[in-house]
């Protein structure tokens, strides 16, 4: 949902209303991305989601404030189009996401997706500050001064080493440790297992489904679905999502999508590569496609176009991972 339909990131944006919060989060982020390269077992890219919690509880916001920023948030240029288009056409659309429930079920409601049909990450934060005591409280206090005093280039090695102590060490001490590991955002192999899990209720294989994500909580997703004989499309994808796309697409609108799913459809692989051959032109400058799934693109070249795209329509968000 964050990235293709919304360019907003509503972690990164709720974090924002902390004093230096996006400062905070950025560390965080960039920790999260370095636990799920290192392979931590139990751990999942788009965990930061359970990590920025007790900075969330420390400045006292609520899940209204959740609902707040969800009732502000805009839309990926073309994304209502491309859903009411699909839908036109016969398609069923789900959505998988990372975020928070209460944003995920305001966004999705307004695209029209029946809530049945979204996978998002349960978060009681209002039953969670009620839970506090003052030792928490202060430990959560002393770990964002720490961390704050960090200097602006503090490379990885600083940035994991202060947090592993924090989340590994201190924090499980607490009760509040094991209130913040019962968030289980939905990212990496918890996306997989949500689509898998659609795929068997609506009886359809992977073969049959078209996936769009665009960062690292969406690689397995996308992987997998292309594996499968589907079709996985990195849309303004990172580094660690364009790898295991069938296919990208950099673009300002959503909807330059709509006429490739359709092939896609009727045609299977085959139609796609067909369909290419007609939307790209030299002269193109709002869109790009590259077809992936061969392995013979040069993938830098691919990453370092989707970047410039990503921070484009995402602004600040698209250099999160």
């Amino acid at each position: 949902m964050e990235g293709p339909l919304s360019p907003q990131d509503n972690a990164y944006d709720l974090m924002r209303l902390t004093p230096r919060g996006d400062r905070l989060f950025e560390m965080i982020s960039r920790y999260d991305d370095l636990l799920a390269m290192e392979g931590r077992q139990g751990y999942e890219p788009g965990d930061t989601l359970a990590l920025i919690v007790p900075f969330l509880l420390l400045h006292g916001i609520a899940e209204r404030n959740i609902t707040e920023l969800a009732c502000k948030a805009t839309l990926t240029q073309g994304a209502r189009e491309l859903l009411s288009g699909l839908a036109a056409s016969g398609w069923q659309i789900f959505c998988i996401t990372t975020t928070y429930e209460q944003y995920a079920r305001h966004i999705t409601g307004i695209m029209g997706i029946p809530f049945e049909r979204v996978a998002c990450t349960p978060f009681p934060l209002d039953a969670f500050a009620g839970k506090l005591s003052h030792d928490e409280i202060e430990l959560f206090k002393h770990t964002e001064q720490e961390l704050l005093s960090l200097n602006e280039s503090a490379d990885d090695h600083l940035i994991k080493s202060a947090l592993d102590d924090f989340f590994w060490t201190r924090l499980p001490r607490t009760p509040a440790g094991e209130m913040i590991r019962s968030v289980k955002p939905i990212g990496g192999r918890r996306k997989l297992q949500a689509l898998t899990g659609f795929s068997e209720a609506h009886r359809q294989p992977l073969s049959k489904w078209a996936v769009v994500g665009d960062s690292i909580t969406d690689s397995q997703m996308l992987g997998a679905t292309d594996q499968a004989g589907g079709l996985s499309v990195a849309f303004n994808g990172n580094q660690y999502a364009l790898p295991y796309a069938t296919l990208a697409l950099a673009s300002t609108h959503l909807s330059d999508m709509e006429p490739i799913l359709n092939s896609w459809r009727e045609h299977g692989r085959s139609g796609v590569t067909e369909e290419l051959k007609h939307v790209i032109s030299p002269a193109e400058k709002r869109r790009n496609f590259t077809w992936l799934a061969d392995g013979d693109k040069d993938i830098q070249t691919v990453i370092a176009l989707h970047r410039r795209l990503r921070r484009l329509v995402r602004e600040k968000a698209g250099e999160l991972g």
